[in-house]
């Protein structure tokens, strides 16, 4: 993955910019059924959106500060407001009349062919160009001060596909490194831009070759090969409980992580996202421990409802579990 080099010279925070924020509410129902009144058993609203999980989970491990920027509702920014505070992130958010999206998670443990998800994602905010201009100025001013840049999630009405696509121009050529999580045109958009980091599924990747990838590993191992070679610094493949594929311009690795006992499966691809980025800014880059820590951080994740991480023991007792494949380029 390329570097910023001395541009970022004095420069160590990251930023994660989140266009369009959520509260996850969870509902745990056993035995859900559709058409039929369903009783709730426990539930948990968490403040989330892709960007804001990233450094909800990053906060207090990366080696420089971590601020959240994108556009939260002024409706209901108090449970942002109240993560942002209690994990030390900067909040350089820009507030919208209205209120961020509700994303409702119906989880159903105990149901027929094991735990199952229903999501209901609710409408969210628009966008007006004014606002969107300001976020640039906001971008622009923090890229003096920051390396990294995490552009996250779904993009909201009012917000061209190709906005990811210029960020990434703009800021990478102020000297910061840019990773995107990202998926549709957005991405692919975005993919032109040459990001230094992106991180798609198996279905996301095949979106973006044109054809779903069904030929097993070997298939989506020669697809990640051709996004890198494209000009994308370094290409992080989830792939469920099959872990995860990640391919830079030398070698191409296979991270399997151990059985975990999953609550909730909701913000794990975001971890994968902090724990790479954790282990680039903290040991320098080494694609292992980047193989490593963003698998144990997915891992750790799937056992948490919400933007949380396990203790550090355990973390650690992950990363080492974490079985290590190398892959042949060729």
């Amino acid at each position: 993955m390329s570097g910023a080099g001395a541009a970022t010279a004095g420069r160590d925070g990251l930023v994660t910019v989140t266009l369009n924020a959520a509260l996850d509410q969870t509902l745990e129902c056993p035995g859900f059924a559709a058409g039929a009144v369903n009783r709730v058993a426990a539930q948990a609203l968490t403040a989330g959106g892709k960007g804001i999980n990233v450094a909800a989970l990053l906060a207090g491990r990366a080696a420089g500060p971590v601020t959240a920027a994108g556009f939260l509702g002024r409706d209901n920014a108090a449970p942002f407001e109240a993560l942002f505070r209690e994990r030390g992130i900067q909040d350089r958010c820009l507030r919208l009349p209205g209120g961020s999206r509700v994303n409702i998670k119906v989880v159903d443990r105990l149901g027929p062919g094991g735990p199952k998800v229903t999501d209901i994602n609710l409408p969210g905010l628009t966008v007006p160009p004014e606002a969107l201009s300001r976020l640039v100025d906001e971008l622009d001013a923090l890229a003096r001060e920051s390396r990294w840049f995490v552009l996250a999630g779904s993009v909201p009405a009012g917000v061209p596909d190709d906005f990811y696509a210029e960020m990434v121009r703009r800021l990478k050529a102020r000297g910061c490194s840019v990773a995107v999580d990202a998926s549709g045109a957005p991405l692919r958009h975005a993919v032109a831009a040459r990001p230094d980091m992106i991180k798609p599924n198996q279905h996301e990747l095949g979106e973006l070759l044109g054809a779903p990838l069904s030929g097993g590993r070997a298939e989506v191992l020669r697809a990640a090969r051709e996004l890198q070679r494209s000009g994308v610094g370094l290409v992080v493949v989830s792939l469920g409980a099959d872990g995860a594929l990640l391919v830079d311009a030398g070698r191409a690795l296979l991270a399997v992580p151990p059985p975990i006992e999953v609550a909730s499966t909701v913000g794990a691809g975001d971890a994968m996202v902090a724990g790479v980025l954790s282990a680039r800014l903290g040991e320098g880059g080494d694609l292992e421990a980047c193989a490593r820590l963003g698998t144990a951080f997915a891992a750790g994740k799937l056992a948490q409802v919400g933007p949380v991480l396990p203790p550090d023991e355990r973390i650690q007792a992950l990363r080492a579990a974490t079985r290590i494949e190398r892959l042949d380029l060729a």
